[in-house]
């Protein structure tokens, strides 16, 4: 399965279905589901982000998949709030999971992952909570 990390608390944004799209500098061919890994960096401006728009920031997993998402488009301009730019992947069906440990890479990469809901697979540490 192709994974992409991506900072917290973005990924956790766009897994609890608040965040449509996700920005790059880059553009991508793919489409369809990938895996959503939470970074092991935390974007303070993320946080603000979310809270200047009255998300509740959720519970953070760092270093490990958090769930997928399917790319639909990759778009140089958006109406959606959540579009800086100057790529954004648009991004839909957000699926959870119980949190995959997993080292993170640049770019999209590929991983040997089964991810089930019902997976009994322990959250790692640290669970952080704003």
């Amino acid at each position: 399965m192709k994974v992409l990390s991506i900072r917290q608390p973005w990924a956790a944004l766009i897994i609890a279905g608040h965040k449509d799209i996700e920005n790059r500098t880059w553009e991508t061919r793919l489409r369809g589901t990938f895996a959503v890994h939470a970074s092991q960096k935390i974007d303070p401006g993320g946080i603000e982000f979310a809270r200047e728009h009255g998300i509740e920031i959720p519970p953070l997993v760092c270093g490990a998949v958090i769930g997928t998402v399917d790319l639909v488009d990759c778009v140089t301009h958006s109406e959606s709030p959540w579009f800086f730019g100057p790529v954004g992947f648009v991004l839909r069906n957000p699926q959870p999971c119980r949190p995959i440990r997993l080292d993170g890479r640049l770019g999209f990469f590929e991983a040997d992952l089964a991810i089930v809901p019902q997976a009994r697979i322990e959250p790692p540490e640290p669970l952080l909570e704003f």
